[in-house]
Formats: structure tokens, C-alpha cells, sequence
């Protein structure tokens, strides 16, 4: 039995990023959440990016991190859609 080709959610692509000396952050949309991770490891899901974004302020004060989004860099979904992904993996593939 062959399995259905696996196509990416567009409500899971969307994403703001952060590049600090503690490490790579992300806020990234998951469905009707968002997601805050820095490098691989998720530090948690919240309602609103601003939210994710205070919690990942306070969960990493050493990561400096900027207190606005508008300072972080959007990665909208279409570019995220059109990127090329590798069959090894690549930095964008979500953990969980």
C-alpha cells in the first residue's frame, strides 16, 4: 500500500526569526498556534506571536532577544513554499 504524498500546511510556514549568540530563535505558526524554538528545542506554544514572543523573552533574558517583531525577520509562507528542501532535512523541518 502505497502512502499519500506528504504536502506542507501553509498554516505551518510562516515564521519569524532571530539569530542571537545564545542561538537561532523561531516563532513559527503551527496551525492555530505559534511555536518557539531555539535551535531544535521548543520552549513553547502560545495564541499570538507577540505572546511567544514575550515567553521566549523570558524564558532566555541571555539571548538578548529584541522585544519587537518588527526587529526579527519574517519569513512569509510563500517563500517558505517555493525554498528547495532536501531529502537529508534542512533547518527549516519543525520538531514534534
Amino acid at each position: 500500500m502505497q502512502h499519500p504524498r506528504r504536502t506542507l500546511s501553509y498554516s505551518m510556514l510562516a515564521q519569524y526569526v532571530y539569530s542571537s549568540k545564545s542561538g537561532l530563535f523561531r516563532i513559527i505558526r503551527h496551525g492555530r498556534q505559534w511555536r518557539v524554538l531555539c535551535e531544535e528545542q521548543e520552549i513553547g506554544r502560545h495564541d499570538t506571536p507577540e505572546v511567544a514572543l514575550i515567553a521566549a523573552r523570558i524564558a532566555c533574558p541571555q539571548a538578548r532577544l529584541p522585544g519587537e517583531l518588527d526587529r526579527w525577520r519574517y519569513v512569509p509562507e510563500l517563500a517558505l513554499a517555493h525554498s528547495r528542501v532536501s531529502g537529508e532535512g534542512t533547518r527549516w523541518q519543525l520538531t514534534g
